[in-house]
């Protein structure tokens, strides 16, 4: 049985996931509407990421200090103001400002200053036994409902053409909602108890007895950004858009199926973990998934393209809930939102200029490089990753297994 807290969490990050669904998709398409090349998409694709990594660093690094409701509350502020600003906004330099201080995700996976906040708080609050059970239902959540996000993105089309508005003002209209989910998330925040995740004796520093394998898994994890910055889904969405010519309509509904398959891999992981252990189940069912990306941008027909991100969506997500389980579970209770922040943050910094260098390449070519050149970086993590954590485990496999 789950706690209300843990409830709680799980609702914030299903609202989230509704926003990061549909804005990851119309991003590129807002910007392409208002004159800028598919180069300054990537810049301002990056902008996020970077400063995404810069403030959850920030946070995590020195989150030991204070209350997590309160930071909380303080993030889902900056995500209102996120949202207005979008709105607000035409051009290109306010626009890279307003993306870098900013929440806006244009990942399909969660890569906010949420994120170990959030972590930390679930970590605490459940048992190792449920660890990994609880990470896959908050991953869960964020995937499927996030999948329907990706499905709300074609209802700009729908305005425009019910009320003969322009694309422009449809999808404005879209991050003013983005800006109520902040508000929205900010009313269930405030039920969390106020002194939830605190430490009774903060430590001297966020790191201490954990440093080694927390900066080695934060040097792994960096590469897999590097790789998926390649492939974020608005990055994504803009090789359909500049290969196939999709509208936002159609691809909403293909990122949505992904989003489907995503959301119930989550689960599935779980019970391949208990079988064979997180950091197997982390590599044996990404790398698969990194093979399949590489081999997409060389199918010139769209229906098998569909295919490949189908099966694609249904492996490569699993080591999300099993990764932020095996975090969690090899640093002591007081590291972990440090940890939680110093291993996330690579999804952010480290992927922060590949966008701008799969926007380069796509208004080069149609011809899918970002794919697989961040399928190559990816291939290259699971097998790093592998050699270098297997014999680390956590204490739940300690207990299940001989050592």
């Amino acid at each position: 049985m789950m706690s209300a807290d843990v409830r709680r969490l799980l609702w914030v990050r299903a609202l989230r996931a509704f926003g990061d669904g549909y804005v990851s998709l119309l991003l590129p398409v807002y910007l392409l509407a208002l004159g800028l090349s598919p180069f300054e998409v990537g810049v301002i694709t990056t902008g996020t990421l970077l400063g995404s990594g810069v403030l959850t660093l920030v946070v995590g690094l020195h989150a030991h200090r204070y209350r997590y409701r309160t930071l909380l509350l303080a993030a889902t502020a900056l995500m209102t103001a996120t949202g207005l600003g979008f709105a607000a906004i035409t051009q290109f330099w306010p626009l890279l400002v307003v993306a870098f201080v900013g929440t806006l995700n244009p990942s399909s996976g969660d890569v906010s200053i949420f994120l170990p906040l959030e972590q930390a708080v679930l970590a605490r609050i459940v048992s190792d036994k449920q660890r990994t059970a609880v990470f896959a239902r908050y991953s869960l959540a964020g995937a499927l409902v996030g999948a329907a996000g990706a499905l709300f993105a074609g209802v700009p089309e729908w305005l425009a053409a019910a009320f003969g508005t322009s694309m422009q003002s449809a999808i404005k209209s879209m991050f003013v909602l983005y800006a109520l989910i902040g508000v929205a998330s900010a009313l269930v925040y405030r039920k969390l108890p106020a002194g939830l995740a605190t430490e009774s004796e903060a430590p001297a520093a966020p790191l201490h007895r954990s440093k080694r394998i927390v900066y080695v898994l934060a040097a792994l994890f960096s590469l897999d950004a590097f790789g998926g910055g390649f492939i974020v889904q608005s990055m994504l969405a803009l090789w359909l858009f500049e290969k196939f010519q999709l509208s936002t309509a159609v691809a909403g509904t293909i990122f949505f199926w992904t989003g489907v398959l995503t959301a119930f891999s989550y689960l599935v992981a779980v019970r391949i973990a208990n079988r064979i252990g997180l950091i197997n189940t982390m590599v044996f069912t990404h790398l698969p998934s990194s093979v399949l990306l590489v081999l997409m941008p060389f199918v010139p027909d769209l229906g098998w393209v569909i295919v490949l991100l189908l099966v694609r969506s249904a492996l490569s997500q699993m080591d999300v809930p099993t990764r932020s389980s095996y975090v969690m579970a090899v640093v002591s209770p007081g590291e972990r939102a440090a940890a939680a922040s110093i291993t996330s943050v690579p999804r952010s910094l480290a992927s922060a200029t590949s966008p701008l260098l799969a926007g380069y390449l796509l208004g080069l070519s149609s011809f899918g490089w970002p794919l697989a050149i961040g399928g190559a970086i990816k291939i290259v993590y699971d097998l790093l990753l592998l050699a270098t954590c297997r014999k680390v485990r956590p204490p739940e496999e300690l207990l299940r297994r001989p050592s």
